[in-house]
């Protein structure tokens, strides 16, 4: 029998299901809008956006210039200093009221990130459930954390489309909380939809939040460099987070920039190989497209065989295809490792990094082939990507310094623990890194040396939320922790430096 898509997660129903709940969001031609002044308004200029499932139009992103988003920024910093005002029990209570409107869309919104941006039905769930459940948390202790702390004004932010819930989502809603009025801009290769959704919600909770879409070289100008912009949010990469980095350094802005680092995972003396097995599936959720995904692995040669058996026995397990098939209509939808990547344009980056480290003296270790049963017979399968894996990876090969965003693995033989420290090193910074031995006391003696925020021994580490403090070394981040009571401190001012990964002019001085 031919698969076919899910009644439970076909698009026009869930389109439906948001024109229902949120008729705000559109125009009378049912073009979207943006959420500028208060208001749904302003269409923009029209931009398409395809989904990565099967290449089929959602609709179309409303793009802004930069003229329309200075009236949105403006009146957004207006909005700052009537809500910071606000007593800090109505700031809760409000963005207790925007919590319960999400609890009761959570289905729809974990549904439309599948189409949006490719999440399996699991991931897209666990997206909005990580958003509420943090918020959440910070609603409940925020007294604690604030103390006299004032809002810092108005806080922008821009992010990738990986997790526009449980990162962008979940930042604005602590930001509001905090007493900031918040302008986002959508990520350009998906989710805006889903957070036209939830910002059409929080603003029926009475929260200062306006979200606009637009080319981010149009935008970039009034959402990062305006005057009226006290605070910057950022997730992104390296190169465009450098560049706002020294253009806030100057004027002593307060920011917390997010970029992309090569996130290792070094083995040595290492035996307890099912654990490893049960990490590395769990690596490649979501295709490894995560600012805090594993690509690389330095692996002592002598245990290189093992290694292998037992990443050759995981990679063959994966099931990678459309995350919207059933085989009948009352069938669960499917268990997949992953589905596709962003979308066609990243597919052939990935195509292409892979080409060039094979080019310069790479090793193939793994290329991974797309299963036909898990996509429809002539669907479009452009923006998938099967994983791939190499061995000795050369220096001159662009993948050697660079994370692909994508489920491609470098695998490194080393002799020496100074090599595997050093292999771990290779991009000056990352978010997280782990190291895998039996001896326990030399694992934590070599983390000190490697250049991550977070390193795990023996184990997996995670962006993690709520109290765990989240941040990066090097050229992986800039600007402030977040997490707990950092994120608070983040986005407020007090007579307390600031913790954080700054330029020096920036460490002191909190009110500048």
């Amino acid at each position: 029998m031919p698969k076919i898509v899910s009644p439970q997660v076909e698009y026009e129903g869930l389109l439906t299901q948001v024109k229902q709940i949120a008729p705000e969001i559109f125009d009378q031609n049912g073009h979207f809008l943006n959420l500028l002044e208060g208001r749904w308004q302003e269409p923009g200029t029209p931009r398409d956006f395809v989904s990565p499932v099967d290449g089929r139009t959602l609709g179309a992103l409303p793009m802004l210039d930069g003229a329309t988003a200075q009236r949105a920024v403006e009146f957004a910093k207006s909005e700052a200093a009537v809500w910071g005002k606000t007593d800090l029990d109505e700031r809760r209570a409000k963005v207790q009221d925007c919590l319960n409107l999400l609890r009761d869309h959570v289905e729809l919104i974990g549904k439309l990130l599948i189409w949006e941006i490719g999440k399996t039905y699991k991931l897209g769930f666990t997206d909005i459930d990580r958003c509420i459940d943090g918020v959440q948390w910070y609603v409940d202790g925020i007294e604690d954390m604030l103390g006299k702390r004032t809002p810092i004004g108005l806080v922008s932010n821009i992010a990738s489309w990986n997790y526009p819930m449980s990162v962008l989502m979940h930042a604005v809603l602590v930001q509001v909380l905090c007493g900031n009025s918040v302008i986002a801009k959508t990520p350009t290769d998906g989710g805006f939809i889903s957070l036209s959704l939830a910002f059409a919600l929080a603003r029926r909770a009475g929260l200062p939040v306006t979200l606009v879409s637009g080319p981010g070289g149009e935008l970039s100008d009034v959402l990062v460099k305006n005057q009226a912009v006290d605070c910057l949010s950022f997730v992104g990469g390296r190169y465009n987070g450098r560049n706002i980095a020294d253009a806030l350094g100057s004027v002593h802005k307060r920011y917390m920039l997010e970029m992309e680092g090569v996130n290792t995972y070094g083995i040595w003396d290492y035996s307890d190989w099912a654990t490893l097995a049960d990490q590395l599936k769990k690596g490649y959720d979501y295709g490894k497209q995560r600012c805090t995904a594993y690509v690389r692995f330095v692996v002592q040669r002598q245990q290189f065989p093992k290694f292998l058996e037992t990443y050759w026995n995981v990679m063959h397990s994966l099931r990678v295809g459309n995350p919207t098939l059933v085989d009948n209509a009352d069938d669960k939808l499917p268990d997949l490792a992953f589905g596709p990547v962003i979308n066609a344009n990243q597919a052939k980056d990935l195509d292409r990094l892979y080409v060039n480290a094979l080019q310069t003296g790479a090793t193939p270790l793994l290329e991974g082939q797309l299963d036909d049963s898990l996509f429809l017979p002539d669907q479009d399968r452009s923006a998938y990507f099967a994983p791939r894996a190499l061995v000795n990876l050369p220096r001159q090969s662009e993948l050697y310094f660079k994370e692909p965003f994508g489920p491609i693995d470098s695998i490194v033989l080393v002799d020496r623990i100074e090599e595997l420290v050093g292999e771990m090193n290779i991009s000056n910074g990352a978010l997280v890194s782990a190291i895998a031995s039996d001896d326990e006391k030399l694992a934590r003696r070599t983390a000190k040396e490697v250049r991550a925020f977070k390193v795990g021994i023996n184990k997996l580490r995670s962006r993690g939320d709520r109290e765990e403090v989240f941040g990066g070394m090097g050229e992986s981040w800039k600007g402030a922790f977040v997490g707990g009571k950092l994120l608070v401190e983040a986005v407020t001012n007090g007579d307390q430096p600031i913790l954080g990964n700054f330029e020096d002019a920036l460490l002191l001085p909190e009110n500048p």
